[in-house]
């Protein structure tokens, strides 16, 4: 399973169409997705003839560090691109959004997500004389489009993305669209919404508030969405499967203010934190998150148990996301300077601490234990998802089998690891119960090992 390792986070993705400044309105939109990768950030624009790049290693504020920079990326049109390695290493020859010009014209595109049939597909088009320019997956989708000989740009799309197995969503653009487009199976969100003078397409809707979009729509899974100067046209349709909208993001990634595959983030994770008090209640003095993601979670578990939130821990803001971090060191490191107890609400006290979920366990025990020596009596842990038992092969950093605690233990051996007085998880019906959706529609594996679509890693999971 060493291979996986290069299998890491999600990415964001946006675009706009038919407003002036356009990689201005991106670079707004890139910020509030900076959540969903900080490796490398960029910029592809046009003005309907020429197209203009910008991209760097690094957070948005880095890579877009000049207003200078803005100078060059003329055009009503642009796509921008957060990444976090999912498929090639962090390294600039990976940065996004992808450019190629082909015999159908030029084409620009990012994606989020990971192709799993992705080595297959590579070394059939090596082997048949394509050269790769990138170690990402992305890359495919440029090869795929290129040889398909169909006019019709929607019709060459479609042909082009049957060949593809896996999790996107997915910004294109020409010298005069914008292209949206999911797997059928809708596992990674995108939403369309309306500009005063044009459209926006992203990853979450917390990309439209910045700039007063308009939610409209999600872009249906199997979708192949054409806005041009006509306005949005769905131009094409993949055969649709089973829905296997990914769960997690309701559970961790995306933020609690963004509707995502239709539905209020904050909204669900409160539910999912009520649900938990509900399945695992516990005595105690006051309930606490283990900030910010579980923030939501915490206050359901407040509501429905009646025991009272506090602050109890504060976050420094200047560390990134413990989870995506590539080195167990760095982790080790970052996960006691990440958070600080309030040592005089704790001391003496019994705790509920919520969590959204716990990954290999190494920050679990540091909190429990920075706890217990700011002086809580009792720690309970309680976590807003069940428990992580699989890796994730379509776009999201589960790690590999060896890595999960919950693969390799049971609750009890977890809770004696990360020193907890009594530690429970959601279950997998409480998790699916909080949606309006049926539980069949969500993919479920990193819970349940049951992968919706197939791809080069199955002979890794029997």
């Amino acid at each position: 399973m060493n291979e996986n390792k290069s299998l890491k986070i999600n990415c964001g993705v946006c675009g706009v169409f038919g407003t002036e400044q356009a990689a201005h309105l991106i670079y707004l939109a890139l910020y509030a997705l900076q959540h969903r990768g900080a490796e490398s950030a960029g910029i592809i624009s046009t003005d309907g003839g020429n197209f203009y790049a910008h991209r760097g290693m690094g957070e948005v504020a880095t890579v877009f560090s000049s207003p200078q920079i803005f100078d060059t990326l003329s055009g009503n049109a642009a796509i921008g691109h957060n990444r976090y390695s999912t498929t090639g290493a962090s390294d600039p020859i990976n940065m996004q959004p992808l450019f190629t010009k082909y015999w159908g014209g030029e084409i620009a595109i990012g994606h989020n997500g990971n192709i799993t049939n992705y080595k297959t597909l590579r070394t059939k088009l090596e082997s048949s004389g394509a050269t790769f320019r990138t170690e990402s997956d992305t890359e495919l989708f440029l090869h795929l489009i290129a040889r398909c000989r169909k006019k019709d740009l929607g019709e060459r799309l479609a042909t082009a993305f049957k060949h593809i197995k896996g999790a996107y969503s997915l910004v294109a653009m020409t010298r005069d669209s914008l292209i949206a487009a999911r797997d059928p199976h809708g596992v990674r969100p995108l939403a369309l919404g309306k500009l005063e003078d044009g459209f926006i397409v992203a990853s979450e809707t917390c990309a439209f508030d910045i700039m007063k979009a308009e939610y409209i729509r999600d872009v249906e899974p199997g979708e192949i969405l054409i806005i041009d100067k006509n306005g949005p046209r769905t131009a094409a349709r993949m055969a649709t499967k089973r829905s296997a909208s990914c769960i997690f993001e309701f559970v961790y990634f995306s933020r609690p203010d963004s509707k995502v595959f239709g539905e209020n983030v904050d909204k669900l994770r409160r539910a999912m934190g009520r649900r938990l008090a509900w399945e695992s209640p516990a005595e105690a003095d006051f309930v606490i998150s283990v900030p910010d993601s579980s923030n939501t979670a915490a206050l359901g578990y407040s509501e429905a148990s009646g025991i009272r939130l506090e602050l109890g821990l504060i976050r420094n803001h200047y560390v990134g996301r413990t989870f995506i971090l590539p080195d167990q060191k760095i982790r080790d490191i970052d996960a006691l300077i990440k958070y600080n107890p309030v040592k005089g609400v704790i001391s003496g006290k019994n705790i509920i601490v919520v969590d959204d979920s716990i990954v290999r366990g190494t920050t679990s025990r540091k909190i429990v234990s920075m706890l217990k020596e700011a002086g809580a009596n009792k720690v309970h842990y309680r976590v807003s998802s069940p428990p992580l038992i699989s890796p994730c092969f379509y776009g999201i950093d589960i790690p590999t089998f060896s890595e999960l605690a919950a693969h390799k233990h049971d609750i009890e051996e977890i809770r004696r690891k990360i020193g907890a007085d009594s530690l429970a998880y959601l279950s997998i019906d409480g998790m699916l119960s909080v949606s309006k959706r049926k539980p069949g529609e969500f993919c479920t594996a990193c819970f349940s090992k049951k992968y919706p679509i197939p791809g080069d890693f199955e002979e890794n999971v029997k």
